[in-house]
């Protein structure tokens, strides 16, 4: 075997190298290891020496002291860095020949190895430092004291199990913040010890021609690649307190601090502090369903990645023997204090002193790790590569077979070392040993940890989820998500990259929230079902911005964050309404209340009578103290978005029609109305008394709704277009106030107080913008008009459009007279005569006017509202109709809606049947499609080639009628 491999070297042997005591063992280093080869190689002093002295086990020692020497006569980091690697690599080899000779055991070829990497972490850090202290200053805390920076080994390293090619896993610390001193000018601690640790890693990690010293992973660190790469250790105990994870209990059970020393203070501190996160007082058995959840993962990350063959992952391998026994020192670390040990070998045997395990289980998981660590050294040592897959190639699985027929492994219970033997020559041989030793560990596995799956649990809608809730996490990656994403078809791989930035740049945001470990936990359940349903969709891609937006705002708010996991009718109703509309996605984003409108179907559609807006908001206001006008204004507009998102919801999923929908949103609008000018009416007449002239329960004042609120017309993002009226006589006071002001005077004030209250911006938003441009004589007139000076203005000083508007204008607030009183005011203004020619003209040169300053003016494009053949076209002829015929026709002045008012041209034998039909059609077309523009946060604009035959249409009655 030996033979055929070196046949393969590049080295001259003499013929007679198997009866050469001092050729022979380093032919069979050669032999096993490319390595070992390739050092002696680029070495060639290293082959000389060993020829006349091989190495032994005694030479594995005093690293530290060996590389400081080499590294006093270091000038720069280049220096530093080839001199690290020439060390690393001659050690390794060294290392290399011992095993492969099986001059020493499995633990001390691993111990070794993690000594050496500890030496040359600790010699490049310390060489940096002296460096950097020479740029930057020194750093120093409050007290004067010199800083220094600590480094947490993790994983093998921690644990002094290091294997040839393992990567090592760091956390960078140190004691307490300040700044330097001694530099050209002082910077803080932090900032110091960043530059260091970057330094650092760029010394161990930077691949030069001499090689790399140590592949170098910083993501156990506190929040991961998003977190500071160094922290104090203020900083760490706030984390781990607040926010530490089962995951990072288990993986600091092995953290060693590199160079430990126990007189040294902050070593102390540092182990003390970590100690309570680590090792709970109680026995936390809670601990073993997150151990049982993280093995579950490894086992599909194992199938999603194809990790055949993997003695570590695999059922039975090198995982699941440190899962049993971190378990015992997670649930029962903090009471049995004999389990707070870094080195797994130096914990089972007291496991069974415990009775925690029989002796027969602990030496079967001994024996098994034992075997599966020479596997996997030998598998890394041969070309000092990361791997724990048997091999394929048969010089390799060669290799293995030489090695693990016999080798040297420490006893159990003592510190001799014993000689162990296996049967086999073959690889098929090698294969049954192996998997005989992984049926054992398999089998303690199952009976302490394992569980077997349910029907239901091991259900392919499970399945899917449990793969989500192991990818969905701040260290989320593009393969495991693409290998995820396969198992859903719609989903094209040409978007797989858009999906993983939306995660990514997500997950990265979170990390630094502070949002508890229950609210993470939450989180886990929450967005793997979000994911599975999102992706089940054909417009996943709409809806995935749409929903992490929503949960984004509410991370640090855990009772939503359940709401959504425990209430399982919300989510499927999220999904249906925010593929329908940005809008409610955006709203529900900024107010989460709504989600509580989602708990019940039946409840989300099932909108308000009309005459019930007014009743229900007063109920919803009665809770709030009336003092409290900022809580009022609030409730205002909770109520408002409330009733628009079932509103919405009712219009999504078809249970009102389009005309149905402005008449809500109308009707809302007025009970909002109401209930502003009580609030507004309140606080003025608190402070300067009530008008003189009013009787008791009267206010003389009424609200008059232009545009689409006087013509109950209301849209999702509509404005109001308000006009105030008062009935004072001039001359008047008011009464019982602090301050007597005249009665104009209180109704100024009282309106400057309603647009306030609409206007004023607070954390639930803006309620509704108002327009005040068509009160008379516009922006230039008065905020507010008595009833006869506005009857006045209507009836002799307003222009065409301005009587245009009036034809949409309704009292929406008022007591009954008033109302009576402005629609005499209106319909009489209506009525006058008017010269058809001039009145044409007017209306034509108006919306001439409109078209060249509002229209797109496209070819490709058509503005439903503004452009020829829309919504501005079918109003306008509705107004001229009113205009042109109410002098003749009363009838034509009663109403304030479009659908109405063709209805009156029919009945006065204005238009045909047919044409009204036609028009009414039109136009709910075209305001039902602004609606959902709208939902979607769209602006009114659709292509050239929809609504053809309408817009034709329109155009044709807008030729026979204005032209």
């Amino acid at each position: 075997m030996l033979t055929t491999l070196l046949s393969q070297s590049q080295f001259d042997l003499p013929a007679d190298w198997q009866h050469s005591a001092q050729i022979k063992p380093l032919v069979v280093a050669i032999a096993m290891s490319n390595l070992f080869k390739q050092t002696v190689q680029t070495q060639p002093n290293l082959l000389a020496q060993w020829i006349n002295s091989p190495p032994t086990p005694n030479d594995c020692s005093n690293y530290a002291v060996r590389l400081n020497e080499l590294l006093a006569k270091v000038e720069d980091e280049e220096q530093l860095s080839q001199t690290l690697r020439l060390f690393r690599y001659c050690e390794l080899a060294r290392i290399s020949f011992i095993q492969s000779n099986k001059l020493a055991t499995v633990e001390f070829v691993f111990q070794c190895l993690s000594d050496l990497a500890e030496s040359l972490i600790l010699a490049a850090r310390d060489w940096l430092f002296e460096k950097c202290c020479a740029e930057y200053g020194t750093p120093i805390n409050s007290l004067g004291e010199k800083q220094e920076l600590l480094i947490l080994g993790m994983g093998k390293l921690g644990g002094g199990e290091l294997n040839f090619s393992s990567d090592i896993d760091l956390i960078f610390t140190y004691p307490d913040v300040g700044e330097t001193v001694g530099g050209r000018k002082p910077i803080e601690n932090s900032k110091f010890f960043t530059r260091l640790g970057q330094r650092l890693i760029k010394a161990l990690d930077d691949i030069t021609a001499d090689g790399l010293v140590y592949r170098t992973d910083m993501r156990l660190r506190p929040f991961g690649d998003n977190g500071a790469l160094v922290l104090s250790f203020a900083a760490m105990e706030d984390y781990y307190q607040e926010q530490g994870r089962d995951w990072e209990r288990y993986a600091m059970i092995k953290a060693k601090i590199l160079g430990e020393e126990r007189e040294n203070i902050n070593h102390c501190y540092l182990k003390q502090m970590l100690r309570p996160f680590i090792y709970r007082r109680y026995l936390d058995f809670s601990a073993i369903q997150s151990l049982r959840e993280m093995k579950q993962k490894i086992s599909r990350e194992v199938v999603r990645r194809n990790l055949t063959d993997n003695i570590k992952l695999g059922a039975g391998g090198i995982r699941e023997v440190e899962f049993i026994v971190q378990t015992f020192q997670m649930v029962r670390g903090g009471r049995d204090k004999i389990l707070q040990e870094r080195s797994l070998l130096k914990v089972l045997p007291r496991l069974s002193e415990l009775n925690l395990l029989t002796q027969a289980q602990v030496e079967k998981l001994h024996n098994a790790y034992i075997f599966y660590r020479q596997v996997e050294n030998v598998l890394q040592a041969i070309d000092d590569k990361q791997t724990q897959t048997l091999p394929v190639d048969s010089d390799d699985q060669a290799r293995l077979i030489f090695a693990c027929q016999s080798y040297w492994q420490q006893a159990l219970k003592s510190e001799n070392a014993i000689f162990i033997e296996h049967s086999f020559s073959d690889w098929a041989g090698f294969l049954t040993v192996l998997n005989g030793y992984q049926q054992e560990v398999r089998h303690i596995f199952n009976e302490l940890i394992g569980e077997e799956e349910s029907e239901d649990q091991s259900s392919p809608l499970n399945e899917k989820l449990a793969e989500w809730k192991d990818i969905l996490n701040y260290s989320i990656s593009y393969e495991d998500l693409s290998a995820v994403l396969k198992g859903y078809p719609q989903v094209a791989e040409s978007d797989y990259e858009e999906i993983f930035r939306y995660f990514y740049t997500t997950f990265q945001e979170w990390v630094k929230r502070p949002i508890g470990l229950r609210g993470r936990e939450v989180l886990r359940n929450l967005m793997p079902k979000i994911a599975g349903s999102l992706f089940e969709r054909d417009d996943y891609l709409l809806l995935l911005p749409r929903l992490l937006n929503i949960v984004d705002k509410i991370t640090t708010r855990t009772t939503y964050l359940e709401l959504m996991v425990e209430r399982e009718q919300i989510l499927p109703q999220l999904l249906t309404l925010c593929s329908k509309s940005v809008m409610i996605a955006e709203q529900i984003a900024r107010h989460p209340m709504l989600l509580d409108e989602l708990m019940s179907h039946r409840g989300l559609t099932d909108v308000l009578a009309f005459e019930q807006y007014q009743f229900a908001l007063q109920d919803y206001l009665i809770r709030i103290p009336e003092e409290d006008e900022e809580a009022l204004i609030d409730g205002l507009r909770q109520f408002k978005q409330t009733q628009i998102l079932r509103i919405a919801a009712a219009d999504i999923l078809g249970v009102l029609p389009v005309m149905k929908i402005s008449d809500h949103l109308t009707y809302l609008a007025e009970a909002i109305i109401n209930s502003v000018v009580n609030i507004a009416w309140k606080q003025v007449s608190q402070r300067f008394g009530k008008p003189e002239h009013l009787e008791e329960d009267e206010k003389g004042f009424a609200v008059i709704g232009y545009g689409k609120l006087g013509g109950i017309e209301l849209g999702y993002n509509s404005d109001l277009d308000l006009v105030f009226l008062h009935n004072a006589p001039d001359g008047g006071q008011t009464v019982g106030g602090k301050k007597e002001i005249s009665s104009h005077q209180f109704y100024l004030k009282l309106a400057q107080k309603i647009t306030s209250i609409f206007s004023l911006n607070t954390s639930t938003g803006v309620l509704y913008d108002v327009d005040m441009r068509l009160r008379p004589s516009g922006e230039s007139g008065l905020l507010v008009s008595t009833f006869k000076a506005y009857e006045h203005y209507q009836k002799n000083e307003a222009w065409t459009w301005e009587s245009q508007a009036l034809v949409r204008a309704r009292c929406v607030f008022g007591a009954a007279h008033l109302k009576q009183e402005f629609e005499r005011i209106r319909q009489s203004s209506l009525a006058l005569p008017r010269t058809s020619g001039q009145l044409r003209q007017e209306i034509c040169k108006m919306r001439e006017k409109m078209y060249q300053h509002l229209s797109l003016h496209s070819i490709d494009k058509f503005h439903i509202k503004t452009d020829l053949g829309g919504i501005t076209d079918i109003e306008f002829i509705a107004q001229y109709l009113v205009l042109a015929h109410s002098n003749e026709k009363s009838d034509m002045a009663v109403w304030s809606d479009n659908v109405r008012i063709f209805d009156s041209s029919v009945e006065c034998g204005i238009l045909s049947l047919k044409e009204s039909e036609q028009l009414k059609h039109c136009y709910t077309s075209l305001r039902n499609q602004i609606h959902h523009l709208n939902l979607l946060r769209k602006d009114s604009v659709v292509d050239t080639n929809e609504f053809v035959e309408e817009r034709a249409f329109v155009r044709g009655m807008w030729q026979r009628l204005l032209n």
